[in-house]
């Protein structure tokens, strides 16, 4: 028997069918393809975010002398009184804080002078760097020259830390918080080197420093160079946001009405502070209360490989649970490590390298979460260098604030090389701690600045 034929109607509608299936499949690849080259688009290979964080280290390699072993050296090497040296600290400091939101207005603006702008900074910055370790040799002059040195330093590196963070900052969300994982990463590298080698330099025969170091700084010069050219040439390009047409008034007012934003202040600066405070003193706690001068580069590289050690933990656990509560469970840390630190005495040098190591651990949290946390706080056409100015603001201003930790201790009776005792133990740790728990306390909850489950990118 021979079949029944289809309807025509019924062919017609079948050849409609398969016209509208093939379409669809079209559509389907078309969207797909479109998915992936977005998808490559937004997670950049993992050797241009590497060339991307490799200005961290030469940025932290100058940052970590200047902060720390800079105010013992000028003391100790050059007499300048206590009191002085905390002044001149702070005024230099303080200045260095006010000119950064000027800067990151003027970065907002830059389109295609990025690279001037870069290697100006760059030079700038490796000659002040030299200039510090070579001051006079009477303490008024080493004292002035001191000032001067720090206020080209601070203005050098406030040029290429607030634009590179804006560099990161742009880069499309995919690539964030994993470009932000090579910066710090590569930014603890040179911490490391920074702990060891001057402190080491530092630590041996005095009239031998000044020729040590100016090698040290020769090295320094040659390795921001090459970071310099490997984020310019290397990196994901610079991307250039559209200027704000209202200029840096226009900017002011975004940010005042940021409420996230504002909420993040606080907690950041009071966190800055209990950074800072430890960061200024340490050399003198391991010298005078510890009575350890020849083990500050071991200290120093113990305290940096536990942050080198806690950045990918802190980062995978950014991805699971979040980047705010993340930060908050690394304060914690921070507290717990450091709240023993002000009962040490004379000869405690296996608590103190305990010490240094769970707080260099919970290190990697406070320099890796603020950056990408506010990054998430920032509207697409809102200008990024405008809030990494008032950022990299607050913590100067803690460094700032710090450096009248001298002059107080000088008031308490404190004086370098006589010992340590209570008002060194409360300055340099209590206070920090009572801080950190201000800190953690003003701390709200803030937007998620990005789905991190899906960042697979990593140093």
């Amino acid at each position: 028997m021979t079949p029944p034929r289809a309807p025509a109607t019924a062919t017609a509608s079948a050849g409609t069918t398969d016209a509208t299936t093939d379409a669809t499949d079209a559509t389907t690849a078309t969207i797909t393809a479109a998915a992936a080259a977005a998808a490559a688009a937004v997670s950049p290979p993992r050797w241009r975010l590497a060339a991307y964080g490799l200005l961290g280290l030469p940025l932290a390699m100058a940052a970590l002398p200047v902060y720390v072993q800079v105010a013992a050296y000028y003391s100790m090497q050059r007499g300048v009184a206590l009191a002085t040296l905390g002044w001149v600290l702070f005024a230099a400091r303080l200045l260095d804080t006010v000119q950064d939101p000027l800067q990151g207005h003027l970065i907002d603006r830059l389109r295609h002078g990025i690279a001037r702008w870069l290697l100006l900074g760059g030079a700038m910055l490796a000659l002040a760097f030299a200039g510090l370790w070579q001051p006079p040799a009477s303490a008024v002059p080493a004292a002035l020259w001191l000032g001067a040195m720090l206020v080209l330093a601070y203005s050098a590196h406030s040029m290429l830390n607030i634009a590179y963070l804006t560099w990161g900052a742009r880069l499309s969300g995919g690539a964030l918080l994993s470009a932000s994982a090579w910066r710090e990463g590569a930014g603890l590298a040179g911490m490391l080197i920074a702990s060891v080698i001057p402190a080491t330099i530092l630590s041996g025969d005095a009239d031998r420093i000044p020729a040590r170091m100016a090698l040290y700084s020769l090295a320094f010069a040659a390795l921001l160079l090459a970071a310099l050219l490997a984020l310019l040439k290397l990196a994901p390009a610079w991307p250039h946001a559209t200027p704000q047409p209202n200029g840096w008034r226009s900017a002011l007012r975004r940010m005042a009405s940021n409420r996230a934003f504002l909420r993040l202040l606080g907690p950041y600066f009071l966190n800055a502070c209990s950074v800072s405070l430890p960061a200024t003193l340490a050399l003198f706690f391991i010298r005078d209360q510890l009575h350890a001068a020849p083990l500050a580069g071991a200290f120093l590289g113990c305290y940096f490989a536990g942050a080198a050690c806690g950045l990918p933990l802190w980062t995978a656990l950014a991805r699971r649970i979040g980047v705010l509560p993340c930060w908050r469970i690394g304060m914690g840390l921070a507290v717990a490590s450091f709240a023993g630190a002000g009962l040490l005495g004379a000869g405690d040098v296996l608590p103190y390298f305990a010490v240094c190591l769970g707080a260099g651990v919970a290190l990697g949290a406070d320099l890796a979460m603020p950056p990408v946390l506010l990054a998430g706080l920032i509207a697409d056409d809102d200008a990024a260098g405008a809030y990494y100015g008032v950022l990299t603001l607050l913590g100067k201003l803690a460094l700032a604030l710090s450096g009248l930790a001298l002059p107080l201790l000088a008031a308490l009776g404190y004086r370098p090389g006589v010992g340590g005792g209570a008002a060194l133990a409360l300055v340099y740790a209590g206070l920090p701690c009572l801080l950190k728990l201000l800190a953690m306390a003003a701390l709200r909850p803030q937007p998620e600045p990005m789905p991190v489950q899906l960042y697979r990118s990593r140093p």
